[in-house]
């Protein structure tokens, strides 16, 4: 029996997820309220996995990168039509290029550990013929252009520069899109997940020894399920 830790917060999803999810699989849930018990279980080898669930755990990161600094989270988007990991989604994360070729081979390595074969799309500000248009696209241009050429060189993952076009990659059915930083990041994530309700797991946390799943407080009883599934199943690999 795998033992999940799972945050409790305002949102009563959690609680009917836990519900359901218990009805089909054997696991031993600890429940935990505030951010202080959640790292614990983080750090605590005895516990198969953890996720956020619905509790803000505002601190949570901050105070689990004291112990792993170099953290880095993705969001696994699963649907039926879409599958594919969305990275940087921390506001403060993926600030440099060499952040973000970091975030590239982690989950070209993740992928691979579910036997898929890692598809990554990067992104940038603006097309390539906007270049010049202002400092910051021009930057973010030379970024993602950096990037694509980082990729290739230090790894045998396929890669595109695919700039701002995200709807081609997604045609394209590439399944690693690293947006040109962690708020846009963070507002792709918003826009498809809990806007258009597109199918996440939650995120998956790199850089740790344990697995935990960061999840939106805002969640669905559907999106908490999936996430505890996703838990459970990287905890029986």
């Amino acid at each position: 029996m795998k033992t999940i830790a799972i945050g409790i917060g305002k949102n009563c999803n959690i609680i009917q997820a836990i519900n359901i999810f218990e009805k089909t699989y054997d696991a031993k849930f600890i429940l935990i309220d505030n951010d202080d018990e959640l790292v614990s279980a983080i750090l605590n080898d005895e516990i198969d996995a953890v996720v956020r669930g619905s509790l803000p755990a505002s601190g949570v990161i901050k105070e689990v990168k004291k112990h792993f600094p170099d953290i880095s989270r993705a969001t696994f988007v699963h649907g039926d039509e879409h599958e594919f990991l969305l990275t940087p989604v921390g506001i403060d994360e993926g600030a440099t290029v060499e952040d973000k070729l970091k975030i590239a081979v982690e989950c070209g390595n993740f992928l691979r550990k579910l036997s898929k074969e890692p598809k990554i799309a990067v992104l940038a500000d603006g097309r390539k013929g906007d270049y010049g248009r202002s400092e910051k696209i021009s930057k973010s241009i030379d970024d993602s252009e950096s990037l694509t050429q980082l990729i290739k060189e230090n790894t045998d993952f396929e890669v595109k520069n695919y700039y701002i076009l995200i709807e081609q990659a997604l045609k394209d059915d590439c399944n690693v899109l690293i947006a040109p930083d962690g708020i846009i990041g963070n507002i792709i994530f918003r826009t498809l997940i809990l806007v258009n309700s597109w199918p996440s797991c939650g995120a998956i946390t790199f850089g740790i020894n344990g697995i935990y799943i960061d999840t939106s407080r805002d969640q669905s009883v559907e999106g908490y399920l999936r996430s505890l599934k996703f838990a459970y199943k990287l905890a029986n690999l």
